[in-house]
């Protein structure tokens, strides 16, 4: 046990306290701009940034993975915002916390196995495309001066890391732009002017809402959606880790760690929020391994925050507006485009379903869903169309052999139903199964109607090779070789 907390904690202090530092450093501007796309105060960003890295790296199932407030969760608060407030928003956090510490319980985090490539694209992708959209709005009423600081900071993101790689880009456009701002006097919109900055550490807080079933209806359509997203995204992320350190996480861990971390947050003033691919690139590529570099990474925020949240305030938003723009850039995955033209037809439709709905319903969860659907239905039509029957006749024992290979269940027993001859007169007709499956309830019936009409006609038939699994299956609900199976044989 202490062997396994000093390889998680203490054996990569050095780098992790460097990771940590860039982190925080990049972690600021993200957090107050998916604030403001929240509608709700940088202060609230910030401090779930804050306590869900502290909290994500004792908890959490997977080491060096970043959490905090993201534009993922950010987007499905808004309405809930716009229409209750503040504190709803804060009981639905506790809630998603609870839910997804619920998710962990049942050992939901293997179900990652069952969203394709093709969804994850399309989830990825979508995410890209809203974080954008956010940005819009910003632009109203703005002269040609907001264009320009924010193609000036675009301009800082992407260059300056070809000559400076130790400092993040995003950072150095932030000072810069705001240093810019406040000496030529440019009449721009502020952090400042968004709300209220914190100047002390969180306090833990009830939510004020009444505590019925109506405020339960009112928060539940949220929380829901946002344990989906969370858990996806935070699943998804670690991941990309285990492929970028060649280890491996705990999966259910993870989804008790962000329901513990987003409970946690709720009750001291943060939004809910999960793991943030960007920046856990960024901490592992910087060093980062242990849990020691995330939770250094939420110290130095909360601590950057106090110290200096008069600075913060005067950040100009064509600043935050520039690095949202980066991040759904760098969020696109722009291979996926050119993929379209190799990659099987369903699954690229799958993936553009998947950011169609996405981006018109402004949902994460519901496009997500869909794509799964899509992803099941395209597998079932392809294990149906696996099913071969193929046949030969005894003439001497006056004997039709039939022989069934692939998995038969309700997409493939309608299939497996009309591979017969059923007008062939024959003494006896064997169906050797010894190559499929029978999965469900639909596949034994489909067996039980081919029996029971090849006897109507008077035929002697023997069913060989059920495999144990299938056997079972059969002798539980099918009726063929039951007393009585004849009469409930339709004549039609």
């Amino acid at each position: 046990m202490f062997k396994n907390i000093y390889k998680e904690w203490f054996s990569n202090v050095p780098r992790d306290l460097i990771a940590g530092l860039v982190v925080a450093l990049a972690l600021i501007p993200e957090a107050i701009a998916f604030s403001i796309i929240a509608g709700v105060d940088p202060q609230v960003g910030l401090y779930a940034s804050f306590s869900m890295a502290v909290v994500i790296a004792i908890a959490g199932g997977r080491p060096g993975m970043i959490s905090a407030a993201t534009g993922a969760m950010a987007l499905l608060m808004l309405t809930l915002v716009r229409e209750h407030g503040l504190e709803y928003l804060l009981a639905a956090t506790v809630l998603t916390g609870l839910l997804q510490m619920l998710c962990g319980v049942l050992r939901l985090g293997e179900a990652l196995k069952f969203v394709s490539k093709s969804v994850m694209t399309g989830f990825v992708n979508a995410l890209a495309i809203l974080i954008f959209l956010a940005q819009l709005p910003e632009f109203e009423g703005q002269g040609l001066t907001m264009y320009a600081m924010v193609a000036a900071g675009l301009g800082i993101i992407y260059i300056l890391p070809r000559f400076v790689k130790v400092i993040p880009s995003p950072l150095v456009c932030i000072v810069v732009l705001t240093a810019v701002s406040i000496f030529a006097g440019m009449d721009l919109r502020t952090v400042g002017d968004m709300g209220q900055l914190p100047s002390t550490l969180p306090m833990f807080l009830i939510p004020d809402i009444p505590l019925n079933l109506e405020t339960l209806w009112i928060i539940l359509p949220y929380a829901i959606p946002l344990t989906v997203v969370g858990l996806l995204e935070s699943l998804m992320t670690a991941q990309i880790v285990d492929d970028l350190t060649d280890t491996d996480s705990n999966k259910n861990r993870e989804c008790v760690g962000q329901g513990i971390a987003n409970t946690v947050t709720g009750f001291f003033g943060g939004m809910a929020g999960c793991a943030m691919i960007g920046q856990t690139v960024i901490n592992v590529k910087s060093g980062g391994r242990g849990r020691l570099s995330t939770f250094a990474a939420g110290i130095y925020l909360i601590a950057m925050i106090v110290v200096l949240g008069d600075m913060v305030a005067m950040i100009p938003m064509a600043a935050l507006v520039a690095v949202m723009v980066m991040v759904s850039i760098g969020t696109f995955s722009w291979k996926s485009i050119k993929d379209l033209r190799t990659h099987p037809r369903m699954s690229s439709a799958i993936m553009i379903v998947t950011v169609v709905t996405v981006v018109l319903t402004h949902n994460l969860a519901i496009g997500v869903a869909i794509g799964v659907l899509m992803s099941v239905f395209s597998f079932a039509r392809k294990a149906a169309a696996l099913v071969r029957v193929g046949t030969r006749l005894d003439a001497e024992a006056d004997e039709r052999i039939y022989t069934v290979e692939g998995n038969l269940f309700f997409v493939s027993a309608g299939t497996f139903a009309k591979a017969f001859n059923y007008r062939e007169v024959v003494s006896k007709v064997t169906i050797d199964v010894t190559r499929a499956h029978f999965w469900d309830i639909s596949s034994v019936t489909a067996l039980d109607r081919v029996v029971l009409k090849f006897r109507r006609d008077g035929a002697e038939v023997e069913v060989n090779g059920l495999n144990e699994a299938s056997a079972t299956l059969v002798q539980r609900v099918g009726v063929y070789d039951k007393p009585g199976a004849s009469d409930s044989m339709p004549l039609h």
